[in-house]
């Protein structure tokens, strides 16, 4: 029977799985349990390829490959050029090699053969991270934050981004919040945003002085822009052009504002302050907002999703770690090493 890959909420990774193109009935290796020196046969999925130059002027291969568990460099030395055509970006690959840790460039994967998976040899679900709330729980939390924004502008606003057959929500749905990060896998901008706006309505009423519809609306739209940021790749998630050419929050800015304009009356002042939440949520114009927070809405906005972001990165650490271990590397996500009490013996 062909095994289907499916991209949605990821199993335990405790249930393990006997595909992956290992000794029949073996389960297989997950990269956060990789051993120094252990001998790797399984199917992973591609993230990244690039050919590089030697020193005697051949080429060798490197790439970035993942399971649900993490992701690891793997290195090919031979017959670079075969197995360049067959590591596509996004594509699921079978590989034999072995494991290492060098001391100055760190854990790697040394490549001996590499093909194409195929479709029998592996789940989707095994390859690709996933949210750990099931997706239609998190659209249901969304719809419900949808209904308690009470500014009839701004619901309307919101309804033509979310309701069910906008094409912008059937993107949003199944966008990545980040490549990296935080929340980088299917469903992951939409994992990002409910846990964003559910903080920023917490938190409104603890502030005097904050608009919480403004602060909500801003909270649901503040990283639209990833819709056309991002590509819809899994396993190969990286920016499109307009992403690399124009970035996420121009992109943002440029859809709220098409909506705004085609809303008969909208506020002006209101407009005004949604824009100013997609602009400047990133905090500073060192990590890439044009302006920095000038409101309280703004302020909540910025500080929640920061807080969003680098809690999202504990959970992709906290994945990736061996079993018994209680610290991590240093990561750049939170600009520390993680250390995870629970875990500590």
């Amino acid at each position: 029977m062909t095994k289907q890959a499916s991209f949605g909420q990821q199993p335990a990774l405790s249930e393990g799985s006997t595909n992956g193109g290992g000794p029949t009935g073996a389960e297989r290796a997950w990269v956060r349990d990789l051993a120094d020196g252990q001998v790797v046969e399984a199917v992973f999925g591609v993230r990244e390829r690039e050919l590089r130059q030697r020193r005697n002027g051949g080429q060798w291969l490197r790439l970035v490959i993942c399971d649900r568990s993490g992701t690891v460099e793997a290195v090919v030395w031979e017959g670079v050029e075969e197995s360049f055509e067959a590591a596509a970006p996004g594509s699921a690959v079978h590989i034999n090699g072995r494991f290492g840790v060098h001391t100055q460039y760190g854990p790697k994967i040394t490549v001996e053969t590499i093909r194409r998976a195929r479709p029998d040899e592996f789940e989707g679900a095994d390859l690709a991270d996933g949210p750990n709330v099931p997706v239609e729980r998190l659209e249901a939390d969304l719809r419900e934050l949808l209904e308690t924004v009470q500014n009839p502008q701004l619901r309307e606003l919101l309804d033509r981004f979310f309701d069910g057959g906008s094409p912008v929500w059937v993107r949003f749905q199944e966008a990545p919040a980040a490549k990296y990060y935080h929340q980088a896998y299917r469903h992951g901008l939409l994992d990002h945003t409910v846990s964003v706006a559910q903080a920023v309505s917490a938190s409104a009423s603890a502030f005097t002085g904050v608009d919480r519809d403004i602060a909500v609306t801003g909270a649901l739209l503040h990283d639209i822009g990833k819709t056309m940021a991002y590509n819809d790749d899994p396993l190969g998630i990286d920016l499109t052009d307009a992403g690399r050419l124009q970035g996420e929050i121009p992109l943002g800015y440029y859809l709220v504002r098409r909506e705004i304009e085609r809303i008969d009356g909208f506020d002006p002042e209101m407009a005004q302050a949604i824009f100013h939440i997609v602009l400047s949520h990133h905090g500073t114009l060192e990590n890439g907002s044009p302006v920095i927070p000038a409101t309280r809405e703004a302020t909540l906005v910025h500080a929640i999703d920061n807080l969003g972001g680098k809690l999202g990165s504990f959970d992709r650490i906290e994945r990736t770690l061996p079993d018994g271990e209680a610290w991590s590397r240093f990561d750049r996500g939170i600009d520390s090493a993680a250390y995870f009490r629970s875990r500590a013996a």
